[in-house]
């Protein structure tokens, strides 16, 4: 079989781009955007179309630079080892942070499951639980985890799609006209107050443009498939939390912990309902597993590079960072226990937000670096300037969407920021010596 025979059309990568972003990021999403109001579809565009510019930009920057490291490698560009430096470190705190929201989402659903009420403690503890015990799992080594993931991620993609397609016939248009803005926010205040959840549904478009390798002319079809799976995605979004509103009130919504597992209830009957959490809990746990395994990754090769201390590289005999992961679960241990809430959506709506935060640096890095990167790999102007507008665009929608996160995410972000210039300085000898060094002799 020839070599072209082995690599993706760019339908299936375009479908695996779809997939990616479709973890378990839109399981709590319903319940965030019936607190705004249905008005919340018009974050969703915007949201898509920022998310659109980013993916585009991200692609390009994927096929030119030739510095490993994804977005670290492509902020290096413009801003040198710092800036390496300071993507891959946001980028690391950022998954951390996400995770930790990611199990609180299963620990939602699985109470409502099983028809318990946690004392936020209590899902402090139950949140503890599940990231040590995703942790522990990933012991077994890459292998296994991949195994886990690609299945778990069905009990997401199943219910949405369905819902997406079938939801319809039980909207009432009444209700969800209803629910358009029922706290009576100003309109630029609504919209804003949702874009830093639907961004959340959108993190890893990033990772899309990984596959160069793996598709057949990269340089049309990676761009085409990066775009289609975004908008795919995000018509997947618009068409299944919309739907919703139309089907469950709004005030109910807005105080669910397991809103997919309510609506079905409405649906058909509360068995169906149960079996929908159970799925939403299988695919979340699985999402967490794979993610838990995926931030050691980041974390150790950081680490080989010298970014991060060593002991973050130390691995098993299965090649698995033990240590990396046994650092970051005590620190989202930290995280589980610093955030506790009155209420479970209120914690997980504090750590989306700054785990939005803390995603949009390296972003914005990038898109800054873009330029460079053309003009590093010898790309004519005339075919570079569209890229670095639509990569202007996506910094223009990052900055946007840091507005929109809140003061407190955005100060609790500057403070991670600024820690990490100061991180820095302890292993920036070990870059800007050597480079000293080196022009002096040129």
């Amino acid at each position: 079989m020839s070599e072209k025979n082995n690599k993706m059309s760019v339908m299936q990568l375009t479908f695996l781009t779809a997939i990616n972003m479709m973890g378990s990021g839109i399981i709590m999403l319903p319940t965030k955007l019936a607190e705004v109001g249905t008005i919340s579809i018009v974050s969703w565009l915007v949201t898509a179309t920022g998310s659109m510019a980013l993916a585009y930009a991200f692609a390009k920057c994927g096929m030119f630079s030739k510095k490993s490291g994804g977005m670290g490698g492509y902020a290096e560009h413009s801003f040198g080892k710092a800036g390496n430096f300071m993507a891959n470190y946001t980028y690391g705190i950022s998954l951390v942070i996400a995770n930790t929201a990611i199990a609180i989402s299963a620990v939602g659903y699985g109470a409502e499951l099983f028809d318990v009420t946690l004392s936020p403690f209590t899902v402090s503890l139950w949140t503890i639980f599940t990231l040590w015990l995703a942790t522990v799992l990933n012991f077994g080594g890459a292998r296994i985890t991949g195994q886990i993931s690609s299945f778990t991620i069905l009990g997401v993609i199943i219910p949405v799609v369905i819902l997406s397609i079938f939801g319809w016939f039980w909207f009432d248009s009444s209700l969800y006209i209803a629910s358009w803005n029922p706290h009576d926010y100003p309109q630029f205040e609504a919209i804003s107050m949702s874009i830093s959840m639907t961004l959340w549904a959108f993190l890893g478009l990033e990772s899309a443009c990984a596959n160069t390798d793996a598709v057949d002319n990269p340089e049309k079809n990676i761009p085409i498939a990066v775009l289609g799976g975004t908008l795919g995605a995000g018509v997947i979004y618009i068409l299944s939390t919309n739907v919703m509103a139309g089907i469950v009130p709004n005030a109910i919504m807005a105080e669910s912990t397991a809103p997919f597992g309510l609506v079905f209830a409405a649906m058909f009957n509360d068995t169906i309902g149960k079996i929908v959490m159970g799925l939403m809990v299988m695919s979340c746990f699985g999402s967490l597993l794979g993610w838990q395994f995926t931030i050691a990754q980041v974390f150790k090769s950081s680490a080989v590079e010298g970014y991060f201390p060593k002991l973050f590289s130390k691995v098993t005999k299965s090649d698995v960072p033990l240590t990396a992961m046994l650092i970051i679960t005590a620190v989202q241990t930290g995280l589980a226990l610093s955030t506790m809430s009155p209420s479970l959506n209120k914690q997980f709506n504090i750590l989306v937000d700054l785990a939005v935060v803390t995603n949009i640096i390296p972003y914005l890095l990038s898109m800054a670096s873009v330029s460079v990167i053309q003009e590093t790999a010898g790309v004519p102007f005339g075919k570079s300037r569209w890229v670095n507008f639509v990569a202007f665009v996506g910094s223009l929608y990052s900055l946007y969407a840091l507005y929109a996160c809140g003061f407190t995410a955005m100060m609790y972000g500057a403070m991670i920021t600024f820690a990490g210039w100061t991180l820095y300085g302890f292993v920036s000898k070990r870059f800007d010596l050597i480079s000293s060094v080196t022009d002096r002799h040129i």
